[in-house]
């Protein structure tokens, strides 16, 4: 499942065979499984757990839009906002959003559709839009960064914010969390071309790394962490790429 278009519009989400990804001869790979010719699609999301396992969802204008992919049956959720971010839960088929408004909400999936807007389970507000959510393991928090640059870690049984990671720089951008439980760190890049490591567990900044390449909104940089780099008897560290260039920095 992806989403494809042009940084800060809406793009199109698009279901692809895994086999595309494969090293199989690429004439026995099936075409496009799915495709969704939406212009106004700005966030999508794959359900793992068990019971809504052949689902996924895609954040549009003003509305949530879950398919079936072997039933084809939909389901709309109508939203008072942009839906800029999606992850469901793996424990209960549950998909938390958020909102352009800086409203995150969850939906059970299970539900028929309802008029208004009583689907909505817990409900937790930032005061901008929220670009990034990702729940932790043990699915009782979770963390959201919106446009102001603030990120938040929310406690989702007491709908309150517990924790906040500072020094995050955004004003109007879409960017991602990346969050690795195992070595408890929470890593972001910001529209300053800095990427950020800070400690899940107190908040603290860690580290700040600069972009390799001269800071501008073309060149944001794209990272992950791994654990285990280079596979199971891998170090961990840090990939940065940044236009055609990749860059590895080492974790200790």
């Amino acid at each position: 499942l992806c989403l494809m278009g042009i940084a800060e519009t809406p793009g199109c989400a698009s279901l692809l065979p895994a086999s595309l990804f494969s090293s199989t001869n690429p004439g026995d790979r099936p075409g496009m499984l799915c495709s969704f010719k939406i212009s106004t699609a700005w966030s999508c999301a794959w359900c793992l757990n068990p019971q809504a396992d052949n689902c996924f969802s895609t954040g549009l204008t003003r509305r949530v839009l879950v398919t079936n992919v072997v039933t084809g049956h939909r389901q709309t959720f109508g939203t008072s906002s942009d839906v800029l971010a999606q992850q469901f839960a793996t424990q209960t088929p549950v998909l938390y959003n958020g909102c352009r408004s800086g409203e995150i909400f969850s939906i059970d999936v299970r539900q028929r559709n309802r008029k208004g807007q009583s689907w909505k389970a817990i409900r937790l507000f930032h005061d901008s839009a929220v670009t990034s959510i990702r729940l932790l393991e043990a699915e009782h928090y979770v963390i959201a960064a919106d446009m102001a640059g603030k990120i938040k870690l929310w406690d989702l049984r007491t709908a309150k914010c517990v924790k906040q990671y500072k020094g995050h720089h955004n004003e109007y951008a879409v960017l991602p969390l990346h969050v690795n439980e195992e070595e408890g760190l929470l890593t972001a890049v910001g529209q300053d071309c800095y990427t950020r490591i800070w400690s899940l567990q107190d908040a603290h900044l860690l580290r700040t790394i600069p972009s390799p390449h001269p800071s501008s909104k073309d060149a944001i940089p794209s990272v992950v962490f791994s654990s285990r780099l280079g596979g199971s008897r891998g170090v961990p560290g840090l990939l940065m790429a940044v236009k055609q260039d990749l860059y590895h920095f080492s974790y200790n």
